[in-house]
């Protein structure tokens, strides 16, 4: 297997390189990066490549170069950022993309595409939210995660191109700091718990978002890819879910190891966002089809975090 990850220094990509090199070899998986300098684990354990995917040719050289099988395309404007260059958003996560399928096509190699809770909007079912369902999202990341869940199946349908792809909730990992999203208060709350004792939370208390901790979204993205392709009965995108809790939730659950913990809650306009996403997302599909299972609860995941990420700051 020769694997190119596009968008490797990313808060998914630098994780899931790093995953995918232990499970198929070092100079198996070439990481993708465009302006962000990658980790050092990522940048000293295998190939390395400038590779933005706007630009065609540049993908289609490292894919002939490596002869690549297998493409997982990460390279995203994340909700709070589209927001604020909605042009830019398009561009990156639209026309990446259509590169990245169109050279698909021509060399046979399967596609992972992440899509998002962004996909849906203010008229979907918040509560359970179905496989199929109404979504109409309210922001320009969004629109280009519908946009893109249909050209992929187009793409399946079409021309055969094996692209495989999961809705993901918001990831909390301790490696990479947040990235531009809604959900980035999960991973923030937990920084500020432990250098300053206090947060100030973007979102309201009882604001409640699917999550999930980052282990079990590398899990459930190479367990798609590896799963029979007769078993993947999904061409746009499949549900994920985890976890779902709210700010307050998850600030009771820290302050357990950390007592004096205070928050104050000061929405922006990123409530907005929240507002228009789902609180729980039903997986049954992917659980069905290929074996989803989580294995992350609130209560594991924020005492790994806190144990984490006190190693990372050097207060553990």
């Amino acid at each position: 297997m020769k694997i190119l990850v596009i968008g490797a220094a990313g808060q998914i990509g630098s994780e899931l390189t790093v995953e995918l090199r232990k499970r198929y070899g070092n100079n198996n998986v070439v990481a993708g990066i465009r302006k962000t300098p990658p980790s050092e684990e990522v940048k000293n354990s295998g190939p390395l490549e400038i590779v933005d995917a706007i630009n065609k040719d540049e993908v289609e050289r490292v894919v002939k170069k490596y002869s690549i099988d297998t493409v997982f395309h990460l390279a995203s404007l994340l909700s709070a950022v589209g927001e604020k260059n909605p042009d830019l958003a398009w561009d990156v996560n639209m026309n990446g993309l259509k590169n990245v399928l169109d050279l698909a096509k021509v060399y046979g190699f399967k596609v992972f595409w992440p899509s998002s809770i962004a996909a849906f909007g203010p008229d979907t079912p918040r509560v359970k939210t179905p496989q199929t369902t109404v979504m109409n999202p309210s922001t320009m990341y969004g629109i280009t995660k519908v946009a893109g869940e249909l050209l992929c199946n187009y793409y399946f349908q079409k021309f055969g191109v094996d692209v495989r792809s999961l809705r993901y909730p918001g990831i909390i990992s301790y490696k990479t700091l947040p990235g531009g999203g809604t959900t980035d208060y999960a991973i923030e709350i937990f920084y500020e718990a432990i250098k300053k004792g206090s947060y100030n939370c973007f979102l309201k208390s009882d604001s409640t978002l699917p999550m999930m901790y980052m282990p079990d979204a590398m899990k459930a993205t190479i367990d798609l890819m590896e799963a029979n392709k007769d078993k993947i009965k999904v061409r746009t995108s499949y549900n994920l879910a985890a976890i779902s809790f709210s700010p307050e939730e998850l600030y009771s659950e820290i302050k357990k190891s950390i007592p004096d913990f205070k928050i104050k809650y000061a929405p922006d306009f990123r409530q907005k966002i929240a507002d228009s996403w789902p609180k729980i997302i039903d997986d049954s599909k992917a659980r069905q089809d290929w074996g989803w299972k989580h294995e992350y609860d609130l209560p594991e995941m924020t005492k790994d975090m806190l144990e984490k990420l006190r190693e990372k700051l050097g207060q553990a």
